[in-house]
């Protein structure tokens, strides 16, 4: 099954309406923002994090214009130290490769291993922006329903004032 295929079918068996964009793969953030232009919904960035050890992993969501104080954000979660994933460990928890980090990509971790974080100040946007499982789409869906998918798979997040 195509990745996408995966979101697409979770998402309708929890009764969550999306928009959809299809557009050339983006490999960067501008270039995503780019093919989505016009369209309604704060734009995301999703980090892939560990800790030293590797024996924590975390799902940080924020606006994708602001930079991530990683001293902050290792202080609010009480980790040593915090650094960007391997690919290698992206892989083997989410089955993605780098450049398409979601939410979505929780589908495919049945370990549910993984700690999600939304920064606080986009919490309040009505809709957000993801690529699902795919830099070939862009998946647009009320931040409320965002938060009833991850309930519905089974996963808890937490706010952090970053």
């Amino acid at each position: 099954m195509e990745l996408f295929d995966k979101v697409a079918e979770t998402l309708a068996q929890l009764e969550i309406e999306y928009e959809l964009v299809e557009h050339e793969p983006a490999l960067t953030t501008e270039q995503a923002d780019s093919f989505i232009e016009g369209v309604e919904g704060v734009r995301t960035k999703t980090m892939f994090l560990t800790n030293k050890k590797k024996t924590q992993y975390y799902l940080l969501i924020m606006d994708d214009q602001k930079m991530l104080d990683m001293e902050r954000f290792k202080d609010l979660v009480v980790a040593n130290r915090i650094r960007m994933a391997s690919s290698d460990s992206l892989f083997e928890k989410m089955q993605l490769p780098p450049g398409v980090v979601s939410p979505f990509g929780l589908l495919n971790n049945p370990e549910k291993d993984i700690l999600v974080y939304f920064d606080k100040e986009i919490m309040e946007e009505d809709r957000m922006s993801f690529h699902p499982n795919t830099n070939e789409k862009t998946v647009f869906l009320k931040t409320a329903d965002l938060l009833r998918f991850l309930d519905g798979i089974g996963f808890t997040y937490e706010i952090l004032d970053l």
